[in-house]
């Protein structure tokens, strides 16, 4: 079973972001628990958690919500998935990964999350071993924002 305190944070975070980076929205979308091997988006920005949860945070996007999501944060258009776009979500995804570092501070969980690792190309697989990971969609208007979670407690 997945401790909601584990998850709401993450939601949050990703929400609250996209609407200080964006100006948008974002709608949860139906939760889903997967167990097999992950694979990978167009993007998938990979964050490892260490300390009292531990795991690891993926947040997938289509090469399209990528440059609409870039473009909207630099106010310009980035019309391919180039540095700067690379380096844009990049940055998305260390802040929303900070961010539920920080949500989950305050229920008492601490954490350091590692820099952020961008994975470019559809159909990697990368395995979470016995960590079931809960998929939640986060959908707005530049499209739909995956976060994929296989955290849990720590041993203490």
């Amino acid at each position: 079973m997945v401790n909601v305190k584990l998850l709401n944070p993450f939601v949050l975070a990703a929400a609250e972001v996209l609407q200080t980076e964006l100006g948008v929205t974002a709608k949860r979308g139906q939760l889903r628990l997967h167990e097999e091997t992950y694979v990978t988006d167009d993007i998938t920005v990979l964050v490892s958690l260490v300390g009292d949860a531990w795991g690891v945070v993926m947040m997938g996007l289509s090469f399209e919500t990528a440059t609409a999501m870039v473009s909207k944060m630099l106010g310009e258009d980035v019309p391919a998935f180039n540095d700067l776009a690379q380096s844009g979500i990049g940055e998305l995804g260390n802040v929303i990964a900070g961010l539920s570092s920080t949500k989950l501070g305050a229920v008492g969980y601490e954490t350091n999350i590692s820099v952020p690792t961008l994975i470019a190309g559809k159909g990697s697989r990368i395995s979470t071993f016995d960590i079931p990971r809960i998929v939640v969609p986060l959908e707005t208007e530049y499209g739909t924002l995956t976060l994929t979670l296989a955290v849990k407690e720590s041993k203490k």
